[in-house]
């Protein structure tokens, strides 16, 4: 029935209120780790101001004498999104006191269910108890105590709690969490935004595995607080076991600090900090370590590892948006040596290259620009350091922009790079008595701009023609050291020296689609010529951006298959190829390439040595190229694979061939990569090269899965990096631990090998022991 008179109207309101104080206890029984809790101040439900509500019950008694107002039987109240449901509800307006007896049950409008047997409460709330209580979160966590009750406004008390969550009991009731935290009480005091823990115990497999006498935390409504952070772990074999005990730093709302002391078994005492400071528009991080090793002797003799006792790094990364479209940042390192943030596994520092770069973007509707200047940090064992002073220095600037009209019908777009780099020593390797060169001790700029204008057309029939025209101009500063006589092709030996290109293009496609009653199949055959000049001083320019060159499908139709600024494609060519794919209703999909290019005309840049001879046995260098083509099929039940090759245009021999398979199934995935690349000897690869990836993972049980992964080099019959691991992941708890173990012959790294172990407790916490990332697995 509609509740409308003002008792009536009264107490009902007060019950749902009453429930809402329940849900308050809610907040002291969550642990710090939770941060949905109600605030213990609030204890008024936010209910609407036009709320309606309704009372249902099987009896309702108003009693004038004793000034109480009875609802019996199946009790129901529903107002403002909160539904409260016992057997019965009584209000005694002398007393100010609310009971409610048997089977309650309250309902938040966020999903939270709250249940009790009994409950008493003050009609101000300031005072009250509830018997035999359990709470249920909408996020799957569950709380029981054998009572709860909330004192002088502003303490809330629960008495023998247990606390835990059960992700898994969504699905599968019976399920049982791994862990519990039991406790003799937990006080949650309002006044000073506390939780206080007393006589706790964290249990797994129902045994004690932790007991703490106190532990007082910040409440859910301190968002940071000082103090002592989740302890963390590591092992590596040369530096020993590690523990860490980091203290946060709330200095001021927009800034803070950690500092990470970590004592090492077998070098001593790592000591870590980070600030932090935020700004209305971005951030700042600055970072420092550094240790002075007991024990150096460990590392391999005449490696910067071993070499200096005392060994740290400062780094500092900033990122500011300077309005919507435009940002600005930096990410740089300095170290006292080249490998001490790699050898101590600095958490984003650990990187076999670390780049440091400063930039500045902007993004608008029709253009993009980007500037930057890189230092290229790498970290190996070197004392010389030499491959870092080989490494450029360089600054660059990109902008592209696509003018917003049509121009005689077609979009035009103008590209501009500008690119300087300096270099300390000369990058220098040989291949077969001639000398190839990386780079170029001293320094180099060029600014290059091109104008491209590309219309498609549909002619009649369904032909798509694509006619493109483009021109480029460079003009380049020339300050390196000359490559001396043991380079053998020819050399710009100038201050500085200007480069021009001319393309006109077009573009055939005639797509063709072909549909089954079960299938659609879509045959696209593809062909391209592009009209132009030789390359101007081919091969005689420094070659920075340009050095890594695969001809595969995937570059079959680019205008300029060179991969960078510094070198142009030259002389006339021709593409062909076709292009399929096939859908079928079952779910199996098909798609391939497979196509040749042809040099038609002038001198062929890829037959023109630079100074890392780039094109070499590529397979262009020829009038006629390689074959290139590409395959894959993906199948429904989550098998899939895919081939690349390239074939040789005379034989048919295979010069490069890339296959994976892969399988995704509900208990096991696996993936295995196989390369082979054939001998390039012009490009500095004197013999075949083989080498097979694979990773697995298997899941033996509910939760329960082991996984693995290798590298095999099959020339030299040998595992380059193997790998396994074991985890058990229910969502709430997660523990795995993995070996990993790295022949490195070229000795850049410190460690050999490594155990890595990870334990974490949804809600509480993450406890890390080393990496567990294996090799492999994304």
């Amino acid at each position: 029935m509609a509740a409308g008179d003002r008792k009536m109207n009264r107490w009902s309101r007060a019950a749902l209120l009453a429930g809402a104080a329940i849900c308050a206890i809610v907040s002291a029984s969550t642990l710090p780790a939770r941060a949905q809790a109600p605030d213990i101040q609030s204890m008024e439900p936010k209910i609407p101001d036009d709320a309606k509500l309704l009372l249902a019950a099987n009896e309702l008694i108003y009693n004038n004498d004793t000034e109480k107002v009875i609802a019996r039987g199946a009790v129901q109240i529903n107002y403002g999104g909160y539904k409260l449901v016992a057997r019965q509800v009584e209000y005694n307006q002398n007393t100010g006191r609310l009971t409610a007896h048997g089977n309650i049950e309250l309902i938040e409008p966020t999903g939270n269910r709250v249940y009790a047997d009994e409950m008493d409460l003050s009609d101000d709330f300031a005072n009250g108890f509830v018997n035999a209580l359990r709470i249920e979160t909408t996020d799957l966590t569950k709380l029981a105590a054998t009572s709860g009750e909330r004192v002088n406004g502003e303490e809330m008390i629960l008495n023998h709690a247990v606390y835990t969550a059960c992700t898994p009991c969504a699905t599968n009731p019976t399920h049982r969490s791994l862990w519990q935290i039991k406790a003799e009480r937990v006080v949650q005091n309002g006044r000073t935004k506390t939780i206080r823990l007393e006589r706790a115990r964290f249990e797994m497999f129902g045994r004690p595995i932790a007991y703490i006498p106190v532990l007082e935390v910040p409440d859910h409504t301190v968002k940071r607080k000082s103090g002592f952070l989740f302890p963390q772990f590591s092992y590596e074999q040369k530096l020993g076991l590690g523990i860490t005990t980091p203290y946060y730093f709330a200095i001021a709302p927009d800034m803070d600090a950690t500092l990470s002391p970590t004592v090492l078994t077998r070098q001593g005492f790592l000591v870590e900090g980070e600030f932090r400071k935020r700004f209305h528009n971005g951030q700042i991080t600055l970072r420092a370590a550094g240790i002075d090793q007991w024990n150096p002797s460990v590392f391999t003799a005449g490696t910067s590892d071993r070499r200096d006792d005392f060994r740290g790094m400062v780094a500092s990364e900033g990122r500011f948006r300077i309005n919507p479209r435009w940002a600005f940042g930096w990410d740089v390192m300095a170290q006292t040596d080249n490998n001490f943030s790699r050898t101590y596994d600095l958490d984003g520092l650990e990187d076999r290259i670390h780049v440091n770069q400063i930039y500045l973007t902007g993004l608008g509707d029709r253009n993009v620009f980007d500037l930057r200047s890189f230092y290229f940090d790498v970290q190996d064992a070197d004392p010389q350091d030499r491959l870092e002073r080989k490494q450029a220095i360089a600054q660059t600037l990109d902008h592209e922009y696509i003018v917003p009209q049509p121009v005689l019908g077609g979009e035009l777009s103008i590209t501009t790079n500008i690119t300087n780099v300096e270099r300390d020593l000369a990058d220098v390797y040989s291949v077969r008595g001639n000398e190839r060169f990386r780079g170029l001790a001293g320094g180099t700029t060029r600014l290059t701009s091109e104008v491209e204008w590309r219309r498609q057309l549909i002619v009649p029939g369904g032909l798509v023609l694509t006619p493109l025209l483009a021109a480029r101009g460079d003009i380049h500063r020339l300050d390196m050291s000359n490559p001396g006589p043991g380079y053998a092709g020819n050399y710009v030996d100038d201050n500085s020296t200007t480069r021009a290109m001319l393309t006109a293009g077009l573009e055939a496609r005639y797509p063709i689609l072909a549909t089954t009653d079960y299938s659609t199949h879509l045959f696209e055959p593809i062909a391209q010529i592009y009209l132009r000049p030789d390359e101007d001083h081919a091969g005689g320019l420094p070659n920075e951006d340009a050095q890594s060159f695969v001809f595969d499908a995937t570059n079959l139709f680019e205008r300029d298959k060179f991969s960078g600024f510094d070198r142009i494609e030259g002389g006339s060519r021709a593409n062909l190829g076709l292009r399929y794919t096939g859908t079928f209703d079952n779910g199996l999909r098909l798609r391939s390439i497979i196509g040749q290019s042809f040099h038609l005309g002038g001198v062929n840049s890829f037959a023109t040595p630079d100074l890392v001879n780039a094109g070499a046995n590529s397979g262009l260098e020829t009038d006629s190229s390689d074959y290139v083509g590409m395959a894959g099929i993906d199948l429904p039940n989550g098998l899939s694979l895919a081939h690349s090759a390239r074939l040789d245009k005379d034989d048919l021999s295979l010069r490069r061939a890339d296959t994976s398979v892969r399988f995704d199934g509900a208990r096991f995935e696996t993936e295995i990569t196989y390369t082979r690349i054939a001998a390039q000897p012009a490009y500095g690869l004197e013999r075949d090269a083989s080498e097979i990836q694979s990773a697995a993972a298997f899941k033996f049980e509910d939760y329960w899965s082991v996984f693995g992964s290798l590298t095999y080099d099959i020339n030299s019959q040998s595992l380059s990096r193997n790998g396994i691991g074991f985890s058990y992941d229910d969502r709430d708890t997660v523990f795995s631990i993995v070996y990993e173990q790295t022949r490195d012959k070229s000795r850049t790294t410190a460690n050999d090998w490594s155990i890595g172990a990870r334990l974490m407790f949804r809600t509480l916490g993450d406890i890390n022991v080393g990496d567990t990332t294996l090799t492999g697995f994304e």
